[in-house]
């Protein structure tokens, strides 16, 4: 009895062996297989995305991950759609393939790729600064978050570069708004729109009006100890440019007077030594 028991366990023992064995050998085939339909699908993906048929090419890049997620082919397919949608300009679609791809695979070695790629499906949708604002501060804050996490990348020296033509933007608008409130003769919110550029946009082209615009507010008013503080600030950083020239002559109205009369006195100078060399041919 005890050698039947002892036979028929080890039957039992050999036929689960074979029965492992199976199954490892089937789920090997099974793999092998599934692999290579996503290169297929991956393959034909990318001669797509040559081709320029970026939604076809993405269809297949999902197709690859989906066959396969746990391959190594399952994240780069999903990038791989991604950028298909950017290049051929739908931002949208890629904006939302990218989300995805960061919350599927969070801590993926291309990780910093993907966070770039964001941000220039936003940048890439910037008109100018007198459009929606929601591109130029979506673009600002993934560039930013892209250097507060991966600053030594080559992504996040492009992202810097890409924040200061941002902030040029942004100024630009700011000096826009600026300005029309400054002819409406709106001071308070003119003064606060040329104080934001210098406050939060220092580094732009717009710094050097906005201290002469706020010379001009303040000196309108009747705030002059204000005025001339500006003043001294745009003559300490800026004192070769011409809006140095503008607000020196609000507080000094000869200068103005007197450059004029340089010009016209150099102007007539010209003239008669023009003439005089004209004489020389006759």
């Amino acid at each position: 009895m005890q050698i039947t028991k002892f036979v028929c366990l080890i039957l039992l023992v050999i036929t689960l062996i074979s029965c492992s064995k199976e199954k490892i050998n089937n789920s090997v085939i099974k793999e092998k297989d599934l692999e290579s339909q996503v290169l297929e699908a991956y393959e034909e993906g990318l001669k797509s995305l040559k081709e320029g048929d970026a939604i076809f090419a993405s269809k297949k890049f999902n197709e690859a991950e989906t066959l396969f997620p746990q391959s190594k082919w399952a994240p780069k397919s999903s990038l791989m759609a991604a950028y298909s949608y950017y290049s051929q300009d739908y931002y949208e679609d890629s904006i939302l393939e990218l989300k995805r791809f960061i919350k599927v695979y969070p801590f993926h070695e291309n990780i910093d790729y993907a966070y770039y790629l964001l941000g220039l499906c936003w940048y890439e949708q910037i008109i100018d600064e007198k459009k929606d604002l929601q591109t130029i501060v979506k673009a600002k804050e993934e560039f930013t978050f892209l250097i507060k996490n991966f600053p030594n990348t080559e992504y996040a020296l492009d992202a810097e570069f890409k924040i200061d033509l941002i902030n040029d933007t942004l100024a630009a608008k700011e000096m826009y708004v600026g300005r029309y409130y400054f002819d409406q003769k709106k001071w308070i919110p003119a003064i606060n729109r040329f104080r934001t550029i210098i406050d939060e946009y220092e580094t732009t082209i717009y710094t050097e009006e906005a201290l002469h615009r706020l010379v001009e507010v303040y000196y309108i008013i009747g705030l002059k100890n204000e005025a001339k503080k500006y003043a001294k600030l745009l003559g300490y950083n800026y004192q070769s440019s011409k809006w140095y020239e503008k607000s020196y002559s609000i507080f000094n109205k000869l200068y103005a007077e007197n450059k004029n009369k340089m010009k016209n006195q150099n102007k007539k100078k010209n003239n008669s030594i023009l003439k005089k060399f004209k004489s020389l041919f006759n």
